[in-house]
């Protein structure tokens, strides 16, 4: 029997000059609220949101940050890209930053809100299900 896959969705609405916020569903369900890098026309090296798509999702473990955390896979001219926790854009180098909360400055309670989601994404990899992230750029500002 074919298991279906995990389908993680996140739909930028909030783009600011220094980030961007969106909300991320899992299987059409919200799930927490995202921050990253400002979306730009011209990629600046460690301040730039990942280009809009699909990518897969695997755990490997980071050794920036000594633990297991999902890595985003094929990236167009990033490498890296993982999702973990932390509240604004300096946090990050085009990572994602789950959040339960948030307003225009980033978000909160990330810690939990990352936990729990890998916790759901290592489910589905333990279950031989794939996962996979799509990123679409929202109405700006909804």
């Amino acid at each position: 029997m074919k298991k279906d896959n995990l389908e993680l969705h996140l739909e930028r609405d909030i783009m600011l000059p220094n980030r961007t916020l969106g909300k991320l569903s899992i299987n059409g369900v919200h799930e927490c609220f995202i921050c990253e890098d400002a979306v730009r026309p011209k990629k600046i090296q460690g301040q730039t949101a990942i280009p809009t798509g699909r990518y897969e999702i695997v755990i490997t473990l980071s050794n920036r940050f000594k633990r297991e955390l999902p890595l985003l896979l094929n990236v167009p001219n990033y490498a890296g890209i993982r999702i973990h926790s932390g509240n604004t854009e300096s946090d990050t180098e085009g990572c994602l930053l789950p959040g339960r909360t948030r307003n225009d400055t980033g978000v909160f309670s990330s810690i939990p809100a990352t936990n729990d989601l890998i916790l759901k994404i290592r489910k589905a990899l333990t279950e031989g299900r794939k996962v996979f992230i799509t990123i679409v750029n929202g109405k700006p500002n909804a």
